[in-house]
């Protein structure tokens, strides 16, 4: 059996206090040390500019060129034109009052301008700002101010939500410009603002650790959290996946495309395209809109393609759907095929060597509907179900690694799964090459880091890692004791070295398309309807959406029943859909004026006429809920819940 990491440190007792902590590991990859950055690059503004010295032809960042409100093909700018535009932007930045230090942000859906505005501000060692729309309308408002900007890169679409200096993505309207100077606030075009700098102006020193980004994150309760990430932190991301890349299988290369579609606004997808950038990789933007995301991807026909778990469940139930509405021998011979090549690549074989002739007859049709040319495809922000991954490794024509994207404050990949290792389906795979790893016992919850089958909390520490939070001195502490940040997920070291995720630490989590949800403030909204008595809200990191326990109050519900004719007792009303209906939609109206998200309302609940009890084990002496507990007693009907309404969705 291969094994991927190797012991550097001992494992500790339980003292003082603290927990006991298992022994530390680091990959098998960087076994003499963790990867060190090149003396010649200090920030990502290194890795652009020496791609433009490699590539300066080479095709940067497209776009689908729109004419008369018609759709055409991607439209392209080399790396030498947007280095052009970028240092013109940056030296207009300078020439308005930012200085290299200051804050700028950027908001806006994913388009050249965004990489330009961000690549601009690396150019002057100016500190950018994501913003992004699922944070709220007062957080956004919140940031510009916490984060002190004075000037923001801002999509034609946002200019009404931000207070501050305006550089417009594109062109502005009369009425956007007379709006905002009512307002008092400076406004220009892209273009307008371009030509207010100097190509020629000179840059200032970067060095290591500068902050290059303050990325505020909405995972907790509260006002976001600036989460402060260096240079360093930044390129040492890019460097460990170009290292793991080259260690296990081909890495990306100025022959390649990337599919940006992620929010740029995140960690995980920032990296893979400084990572693109640093490799001479072209960049294709989709147009913004879901309905058309298909259709970009078919015209762009990526080699590289980057999703989180939703996007590959969504792939892998509407083939499914088309291989059980086909025909019995059609079926007969996927089914034939997909069993030989798993066969041949758990004997080692790699996915493009386990069987070439089925590739071509079965599942190349798979393959097109990615454009036809992918070759990498990379699953992050959160785990992706076994049976899914399998899936895709079998039938996707291309590697299929997923990683586990932790935090912002991990500078997004902690952990990644090898190319063709099949072994480590299921897991998150071993350490990147810039961390150590450790696990850390959670007594309360049973696990034991130095069991015989160790589990706890992943730690982890490294060149990676977040420097803080901005302006909030006191949190630092909260979450990295002894130079170890605690990620609060629980995992389990498998006998090769690998990790998989099997729990939550607190009661906050990641949905399967990497929205965080903490249920307690949910339930908290939630009992405020009068509907309720008690309320469990539950969801995890392989499903899309959330569902529910609720024990009506009686006579509410009885009251309801009388008022819509509808007889029968209390119990048999909690089995009664069209009150189960009732209930749900007042519980979501309620949490609407609560000013909850859309991923945070219930899709679906079970009406319970008996209440939590201790009896039942379902609370405490203090009346807090037993999660573990309530999974369990009520898991066949949770399990019952999300297959109905994904059922219904289809």
């Amino acid at each position: 059996m291969e094994v991927y990491t190797v012991k550097v440190e001992e494992a500790t007792l339980a003292n003082g206090g603290q927990p006991s902590a298992g022994a530390v590991y680091r990959s098998i990859y960087a076994k003499d040390g963790l990867l060190q950055l090149p003396s010649e690059i200090e920030s990502p503004w290194d890795l652009f500019r020496g791609a433009v010295e490699k590539y300066p032809q080479n095709p940067m960042l497209g776009r689908r060129q729109v004419t008369d409100g018609k759709v055409a093909g991607y439209v392209w700018q080399t790396y030498q034109q947007v280095y052009d535009l970028v240092m013109n932007t940056g030296s207009a930045l300078r020439r308005r009052g930012v200085n290299p230090g200051d804050r700028c942000g950027i908001y806006g859906p994913n388009c050249p301008e965004w990489v330009m505005a961000m690549e601009a501000c690396n150019s002057q060692g100016i500190c950018y700002v994501p913003l992004y729309d699922t944070l709220g309308a007062n957080a956004v408002e919140f940031i510009i101010n916490h984060a002190e900007m004075s000037i923001a890169f801002v999509h034609e679409s946002k200019i009404t939500s931000v207070s501050l200096s305006i550089v417009s993505f594109g062109g502005m309207t009369k009425e956007q410009k007379r709006e905002a100077e009512n307002w008092g606030i400076t406004c220009f075009s892209w273009q307008e603002f371009i030509c207010l700098g100097n190509a020629d102006s000179g840059l200032p020193i970067k060095k290591k650790d500068d902050v290059c980004t303050i990325m505020y994150t909405s995972g907790t309760t509260g006002d976001p959290k600036g989460v402060i990430l260096t240079n360093e932190a930044l390129v040492a991301e890019v460097l460990t996946y170009e290292h793991l890349f080259r260690e296990t299988d081909r890495v990306v290369t100025e022959e390649d495309s990337y599919f940006s579609f992620l929010p740029l606004a995140h960690i995980f997808d920032q990296i893979m395209e400084n990572y693109c950038i640093y490799k001479g990789a072209s960049i294709g933007f989709w147009q913004g809109d879901i309905r058309y995301l298909m259709e970009d991807i078919q015209e762009m026909k990526p080699t590289v393609f980057c999703g989180v778990p939703r996007v590959y469940d969504r792939v892998y139930s509407g083939i499914q759907q088309k291989i059980a509405s086909g025909g019995l021998l059609a079926r007969k011979l996927f089914e034939y095929a997909y069993d030989y090549k798993l066969t041949n690549m758990k004997k080692g074989l790699a996915q493009h060597e386990a069987s070439p002739f089925f590739d071509n007859l079965v599942f190349s049709k798979i393959k097109q509907g990615l454009g036809g040319r992918v070759r990498i495809m990379i699953s992050g922000a959160a785990p992706l179900p076994r049976h899914v991954e399998e899936f895709m490794r079998v039938t996707s024509g291309s590697i299929f690694v997923q990683g586990y994207v932790g935090l912002t404050e991990s500078t997004a990949g902690c952990f990644t799964s090898i190319a063709n290792k099949l072994s480590m389906m299921g897991t998150v795979g071993a350490p990147v090459t810039t961390i150590e790893a450790r696990l850390e016992s959670v007594p309360e919850m049973g696990y034991d880091a130095l069991s015989s089958e160790p589990r706890g909390e992943i730690c982890i520490r490294g060149t990676t890692l977040f420097s803080g939070y901005h302006k909030r001195p006191n949190l630092n502490n909260e979450g990295i004791i002894d130079g170890w940040f605690h990620t609060g997920d629980i995992g389990e070291w498998q006998p090769d070295g690998t990790m998989k995720i099997i729990d939550r630490k607190k009661n906050i989590f990641k949905l399967s398309q990497g929205e965080y949800v903490a249920v307690e403030v949910l339930e908290s909204a939630y009992m405020q309807c009068p509907l309720v008595t008690m309320v469990w809200v539950y969801g995890n990191s392989f499903e899309s959406f959330l569902v529910g326990v609720v024990v009506p109050e009686r006579k509410a519900l009885e009251d309801w029943a009388l008022l819509n004719n509808v007889s029968g007792s209390f119990e048999e009303l909690c089995n009664y859909p069209k009150a189960r209906n009732y209930v749900l939609e007042e519980i979501n109206n309620t949490g609407r004026k609560f000013g909850l998200k859309g991923f945070e309302m219930l899709k679906a609940i079970i009406l319970d006429p008996t209440p939590f009890s201790i009896e039942r084990d379902l609370i405490t002496p203090t009346f807090k809920l037993k999660r573990p507990q309530l999974l369990k007693y009520y898991k066949e009907r949770i399990d019952a819940m999300y297959e109905e309404v994904k059922g219904a969705a289809f």
